[in-house]
């Protein structure tokens, strides 16, 4: 997809965000999303501590631009069990160490937008939790107006498991937010109760069909053995004494 927005052919590299980032990260996320974060958070992420982040660069870019981010996506580490969503994971509690990974925040510049750079940033995080053997899942929230996230998440197959009404506060002024998941190495999600009434539902469909499957037969075979009787009445009938007849099913011997 072309971008009327860029004057040049893009071309697009990952690399994890250094401090040299620091100042344009910084202005990204004031661009991009209405909530503030604190300084701290950006320290954090440029120096790597506790947060994983990836940066999306235009190499191609003029001006000295070429390493300057277009792209981000932030990320931590936290044990399963200690998090918002450990109801939503079907997982051995007796082990601690089982983890997820959340991701904190994702941006891309508007005029480097629709040329698949979320979706690569995101698929650097699947792949990253995908590396840890103890990783269950990647969650994230995202504002209910975001329509733009909200489509990309649910095209990367992750579910959207719950509404957390009045979970952002913005100008004084509350927002509903999705909480989406994405289960990896092997964790899924406990059998809600939807699944469990479409379980139930199924079971019960499976059932009906097997108890008229058996009446048919029922009623075929009685419909079959008064024929055979009617047939066996008038045999006997026209040739009384001479014909022995004995009637199983609709076989004569």
């Amino acid at each position: 997809m072309v971008n009327l927005k860029i004057s040049h052919r893009p071309s697009i590299c990952y690399r994890p965000i250094q401090p040299s980032d620091l100042a344009i990260l910084e202005q990204i996320h004031s661009d991009v999303f209405p909530i503030r974060y604190e300084s701290e958070f950006f320290q954090n992420v440029v120096n790597g501590r506790d947060i994983v982040s990836w940066a999306a660069v235009d190499r191609s870019r003029p001006n000295g631009q070429s390493d300057e981010l277009i792209g981000f996506v932030t990320a931590r580490i936290v044990l399963a069990r200690d998090s918002e969503i450990a109801d939503l994971l079907r997982y051995d509690s007796s082990k601690v160490d089982q983890t997820l990974v959340y991701v904190l925040t994702l941006g891309v510049v508007d005029a480097y937008r629709n040329l698949g750079i979320a979706t690569a940033l995101i698929r650097k995080v699947i792949k990253y939790a995908s590396s840890i053997p103890v990783c269950r899942a990647i969650y994230l929230h995202v504002i209910s107006y975001n329509n733009p996230a909200i489509h990309l998440y649910k095209k990367m197959s992750f579910k959207c498991v719950r509404m957390l009404h009045g979970f952002y506060l913005i100008n004084g002024q509350h927002y509903d937010s999705y909480l989406f998941v994405y289960y990896v190495n092997g964790g899924r999600s406990p059998c809600s109760p939807l699944e469990l009434v479409t379980v139930v539902v199924s079971c019960m469909k499976s059932g009906l069909k097997s108890v008229a499957a058996k009446l048919r037969q029922n009623e075929e075979k009685m419909v079959k053995w008064h024929k055979c009787k009617e047939t066996r009445g008038l045999i006997s009938t026209q040739n009384k004494g001479t014909i022995k007849t004995e009637c199983s099913g609709c076989e004569y011997v």
